[in-house]
């Protein structure tokens, strides 16, 4: 599979080296030849470098072919341009870009492309990590605006019917239900047990309401 980085800073670096050892034929493109000191050793791509909105340095790096690229410089407009090119005149279909200032981020989605904002996307992990005691994170998808959530049942909630955590919550889904070491898929019917693992596909707004149905030991109301 071939493949185009463009930027070898810290994250484009490590992206093309990763895909690297996955068996990827890499290109990586940056302004300046020396980011790609960054790159490990053994690391045995191509590496070009110059202007990465000229059509003669997309030429070099062999646009026309690349089944995939990733835009992941520290500027979005050159990230957006470049995605933009690699879709819209290289038919390039699999193109994902870096989001680095978060105010930019609805620009970028405006586009229609697979973004990852590493910054918005590492606040929320941080203060999920800081601020909830009982929820731990094992999945996220897009951007954190879904993610799967896994809390340990407490002792108030022993008896009541699953239906009761989650009642006319659009914003909270219970995907599993792990009990003795035995997972299930649990229908709202099912009454809990304290210690249950329940594993919750929610929105950030839904998780914070369910944390508050879960200490208050009250039904839901989301």
């Amino acid at each position: 599979m071939k493949t185009i980085v463009v930027g070898c800073g810290r994250l484009g670096a490590e992206l093309a080296y990763r895909l690297y050892k996955k068996g990827h034929q890499v290109t990586v493109m940056d302004p300046s030849p020396q980011r790609f000191n960054q790159l490990p050793a053994d690391f045995q791509g191509r590496t070009i470098y110059g202007d990465l909105l000229s059509a003669d340095l997309m030429e070099s790096a062999d646009f026309e072919h690349a089944d995939a690229l990733a835009a992941v410089t520290d500027d979005d407009s050159v990230n957006a341009v470049v995605a933009h090119v690699a879709r819209t005149k290289y038919h390039i279909r699999n193109v994902v870009v870096r989001n680095y200032a978060p105010a930019l981020r609805p620009v970028l989605e405006a586009f229609g492309f697979q973004i990852v904002s590493s910054s918005s996307w590492g606040a929320q992990r941080m203060e999920e990590i800081l601020d909830n005691t009982r929820l731990n994170t094992v999945f996220s998808a897009g951007n954190g605006e879904v993610e799967v959530y896994e809390i340990v049942l407490p002792e108030e909630w022993e008896g009541r019917p699953l239906a009761a955590l989650t009642e006319n919550s659009r914003e909270c889904v219970i995907v599993a239900l792990t009990r003795n070491g035995h997972a299930t898929l649990p229908t709202p019917e099912t009454l809990l047990k304290a210690g249950d693992i329940l594993d919750i596909s929610a929105t950030a707004s839904g998780i914070a309401c369910l944390q508050g149905v879960l200490e208050s030991g009250k039904e839901a109301q989301l």
